[in-house]
């Protein structure tokens, strides 16, 4: 039987399940969760989009959206390459130990110069974060595309299953963001970085790789 409480769970089982899955976004709110680095606002900015963008599916702009495929086409080129970049970034930071630091702006900083650093850094952050989050297709695909045909069949209760998709989103990507920093005693060390943004250029030179190739 439909109702406000099943329909709810069932957004959030579904969001949740599209969510948690090992990417550029997930991979990047990861390390700045551990760095510590503008957390609040990589977090704030990955669950209002998702926000946006299932609400925009739940209402039904997917099927508008599906008659200009070239929009996606142009978005898969620009993300993929945008993600092999970060990519490529991530792998230098592998053989520059020393540009890797857990606290946000530079280690060993104070004064201006670490206000300074900070704010440079939290700019970075947002910028990257929100580039991350729209020139990726596959989050149109997912929360625009899936997500919304999934709440259609919903009925009267298709905003109810899309507001626990939206929780299911805040609640990931707070514990991600947030929960990070309990690894940061395993990540003192330089090594563990290497190990970490090796990951994390993988990830995202594979993902890049793979949209240009889509397209």
């Amino acid at each position: 039987m439909n109702s406000a409480l099943t329909a709810t769970a069932a957004g959030f089982g579904t969001g949740l399940s599209l969510i948690v899955a090992i990417g550029a976004q997930n991979a990047f709110v990861l390390r700045q969760g551990v760095r510590r680095d503008a957390v609040f606002a990589v977090v704030a900015i990955c669950a209002l989009s998702d926000a946006a963008l299932i609400a925009l599916g739940v209402g039904g702009v997917g099927a508008v959206v599906v008659a200009w495929p070239s929009v996606l086409t142009a978005v898969g080129l620009v993300g993929g390459l945008f993600l092999i970049g970060y990519g490529c970034l991530a792998a230098r930071r592998v053989l520059k130990p020393s540009a890797l630091t857990l606290e946000p702006g530079s280690a060993g900083a104070s004064g201006a110069a670490g206000v300074a650093g900070s704010g440079s850094s939290r700019r970075r952050a947002v910028l990257t974060c929100l580039a991350m989050t729209w020139l990726n297709p596959h989050v149109y695909l997912d929360t625009v595309f899936l997500l919304g045909s999934i709440a259609a069949d919903r009925g009267p209760w298709r905003w109810t299953f899309g507001l626990g998709a939206v929780a299911a989103s805040l609640v990931w990507f707070a514990a991600l963001g947030f929960g990070a920093r309990l690894l940061s005693p395993l990540l003192a060390r330089p090594s563990a970085w290497r190990v970490l943004d090796a990951l994390i250029a993988a990830t995202m030179i594979v993902l890049g790789a793979t949209l240009i190739a889509g397209v």
